[in-house]
């Protein structure tokens, strides 16, 4: 599942106001086209370029995102999800507004992180699910948030085994400590054997030189910064570098069957 970062709307500081939203949608449309030209299985549209993030989104950002993806639909020609940051209720309106399968987003648990005191509402994820009729949308549960740690001091394997039993998560996706960063592999081990019946996703920091590794383990990847130009988060996506990672990943595939 390849990241489509959308730039900075309206609402957010790095706003650009003299480009306005018009520049958000080409620059995004540019990197769907670079990223399904290149082979990827599915897309996924976040705000990645609104930093700092908010764990409760303003209305701006939710209304914004579905401009970009309701102007850029009759393109997508792959399966698509939205990851509006942090925030798992927005993340599902804007499912339900612009038709997407899934959404990634932190769903449970309490933590200490880069954006103060960071705590969910897993039971009213799941009914604001059903109250927008999107009972088909599937949630995929980020246990190793980004820029975070956990306010318990529990193992991975215990949250991984406790967030499939009390929440049904339709997969489970494992982090580094920033977007791009690497996971490590060892932990993506250790959630898999412990949840062998859930997907897991290798959430963060795939490369070229990892991703054989990575899906040794987790059973998909979820990937943004190693497709931009230079590896560069801040970049726009490089098409070759999607064929490249692409063409080794059905590589892997074909072993791995």
């Amino acid at each position: 599942i390849a990241m489509c970062h959308l730039q900075a709307m309206p609402g957010d500081p790095g706003y650009d106001e003299e480009k306005g939203m018009d520049y958000v949608i080409e620059m995004a449309r540019k990197d769907l086209k670079a990223l399904q030209s290149g082979g990827v299985d599915g897309v996924m549209f976040s705000n990645e370029f609104s930093l700092p993030y908010l764990t409760e989104v303003k209305t701006v950002t939710t209304a914004s995102m579905a401009n970009v993806i309701g102007e850029l639909k009759k393109e997508i020609t792959v399966p698509y999800g939205v990851n509006v940051l942090w925030d798992p209720f927005a993340s599902i309106d804007l499912a339900a507004a612009t038709g997407a399968l899934f959404i990634r987003e932190i769903m449970s648990g309490v933590y200490a992180s880069d954006f103060g005191l960071w705590n969910t509402n897993a039971g009213g994820v799941a009914r604001h699910k059903a109250e927008v009729n999107r009972k088909d949308l599937k949630l995929f549960f980020n246990i190793v948030p980004e820029a975070a740690r956990y306010l318990a001091d529990r193992d991975i394997t215990e949250i991984a085994k406790t967030t499939v039993f009390n929440h049904h998560p339709d997969a489970l996706c494992v982090s580094g400590m920033t977007a791009g960063a690497e996971t490590d592999s060892q932990i993506l081990c250790k959630v898999k054997n412990t949840v062998p019946d859930t997907a897991v996703f290798c959430n963060t920091g795939c490369r070229l030189e990892n991703i054989e590794r990575q899906l040794t383990y987790a059973d998909g990847a979820v990937v943004g910064t190693t497709f931009k130009k230079d590896g560069k988060f801040e970049n726009a996506v490089d098409e070759s570098r999607v064929k490249v990672f692409m063409e080794k990943v059905k590589e892997i595939q074909a072993k791995l069957q």
